[in-house]
């Protein structure tokens, strides 16, 4: 019989038909193999703390939007927080399912530092980056967690931890209160609906709470009067504006400052604004403070150095960093704290214009929202202490600035006019302070002239209004 003679596999199962029955049926039969698709894998990603805004490296958080085990999605809101002199809300980078919160509500998270976990799809995010962040609809106070994958079932809460609602406070005093409030309530272990708010609205402050843990420590007056009481002295962690208030003014008092001060006579400005008032159907405000910003602006275009700031990261060689834009910050006193956000870019803006951004900036810091945006970018400060009180102050400068005015008391006093008879004068004092390493006295003097001609004759800005 002629042999086939083959190669490879054919040849190979030539062989296997030609062996003993006996020994292919010993041989084992192998299981059958199924084709099935695979369960998707999940990674876990950590959402880093980013920096927020100029200088400010850590942040409180106030609240959180989700719990462990409860579903984000891109871009919705995972908690709130508060900065140095902002309330705002941080936003999810990826999707997927909360895994851990590495802080508590009233924590202080330092910049660069994970703030939670999130579980998310394998391969989703490669680069660790998300995609373009979406075009913002109108934002919900709270996201309504979702169900988790199937492969990852959420986790129900323990029974002491109620899964998060909009309503997050059982007071309206608590919804009032500031972070700073809320954490000295904390410390000094008050019940916040035990303290009558002495604040706008009902509104519970500092010092409320203050007395209240004092009233309640000493016993009230249980002992005898001829027994002298001991001082009572509470240790108070500082807020977080507080908290940047310290380190800035702190590194501002290390400047070298040159002191300025003036008298203008405003009566001609108060009586452009009444008249503008009475004539115009527009009801935004025109303050006095509006003229003293556009005028500060008119003066920078000749006086360019007082917007400058000073470089010092080599201090052999420090070096003047010289800005185009007129950012004017305005000093405001808020609930929270001081705070300076900024007009931007003056020198293209009417003074109506400016009038709408300070009512802006005004709403904005009375409800704690003034945003980084806001706060970031300025190159020279105003602050109107007259609104308070106060005929002369000696403001301090920002670090980043070369120069600040301060605004007094609006005094009305016996003055001559030009024909020598005694008149009515509306008085005001404008106080400057300078980086006297970069700034001279007379360059100050000519400056701060500058803008006096402007105020007392506001018929001048319209020559260089564009």
């Amino acid at each position: 019989m002629n042999v086939l003679r083959c190669s490879g596999s054919l040849a190979w199962a030539l062989r296997s038909c030609q062996r003993p029955r006996a020994l292919a049926s010993a041989t084992p039969l192998l299981p059958r193999r199924h084709f099935h698709g695979a369960a998707p894998l999940w990674g876990v990603k950590s959402q880093v703390l980013k920096d927020v805004g100029e200088g400010i490296t850590e942040v409180q958080i106030i609240q959180w939007y989700v719990e462990e085990g409860a579903r984000i999605e891109e871009w919705k809101p995972l908690c709130q927080y508060q900065s140095d002199k902002a309330v705002d809300d941080i936003t999810s980078r990826y999707e997927g399912v909360v895994k851990k919160l590495h802080f508590q509500a009233d924590d202080t998270v330092p910049t660069g530092k994970a703030l939670c976990d999130i579980e998310v799809e394998d391969g989703k995010y490669p680069d660790d980056s998300p995609p373009p962040k979406p075009v913002p609809e109108p934002m919900q106070t709270v996201p309504t967690p979702a169900s988790p994958p199937p492969t990852q079932p959420q986790q129900a809460p323990p029974p002491s931890q109620p899964p998060v609602t909009t309503t997050t406070q059982k007071s309206p005093h608590a919804m009032l209160a500031t972070p700073a409030v809320r954490g000295l309530l904390k410390t000094l272990n008050v019940n916040i609906e035990d303290v009558q708010g002495t604040g706008k609205g009902g509104r519970v402050m500092k010092e409320d709470v203050q007395r209240f843990a004092v009233m309640r420590d000493s016993g009230a007056t249980t002992r005898p009067a001829a027994v002298e009481k001991a001082q009572a002295e509470t240790a108070i962690k500082l807020s977080p504006i507080q908290s940047q208030m310290f380190k800035t003014m702190t590194r501002s008092l290390t400047i070298p400052h040159l002191l300025f001060a003036d008298e203008l006579n405003i009566n001609a400005v108060n009586s452009m604004r009444r008249k503008l008032a009475a004539d115009s159907k527009d009801p935004k405000k025109i303050t006095f403070l509006s003229f003293v910003v556009k005028a500060v602006s008119l003066a920078l275009d000749e006086y360019p150095l007082l917007n400058a700031r000073v470089d010092a990261t080599n201090p052999e060689k420090p070096q003047l960093i010289m800005r185009s834009k007129h950012n004017i910050g305005i000093a405001m006193d808020t609930p929270q704290g001081l705070i300076v956000p900024n007009v931007k870019d003056v020198a293209n803006r009417s003074i109506l214009d400016v009038a709408s951004e300070l009512t802006r900036l005004s709403a904005l810091g009375r409800e704690g929202k003034i945003t980084p945006a806001d706060l970031s970018g300025g190159t020279i400060t105003v602050s109107n202490i007259g609104n308070i009180g106060g005929t002369y102050v000696a403001p301090v400068l920002v670090p980043t600035e070369v120069a600040i005015m301060g605004i007094g008391k609006v005094r009305t006093l016996p003055v001559f006019d030009d024909a020598g008879q005694v008149t009515k004068g509306e008085l005001v004092n404008f106080s400057w302070s300078a980086d006297h390493r970069v700034v001279d006295g007379a360059t100050m003097a000519r400056m701060a002239n500058r803008v006096r001609e402007l105020v007392e004759n506001p018929e001048q800005m319209l020559l260089s209004l564009r």
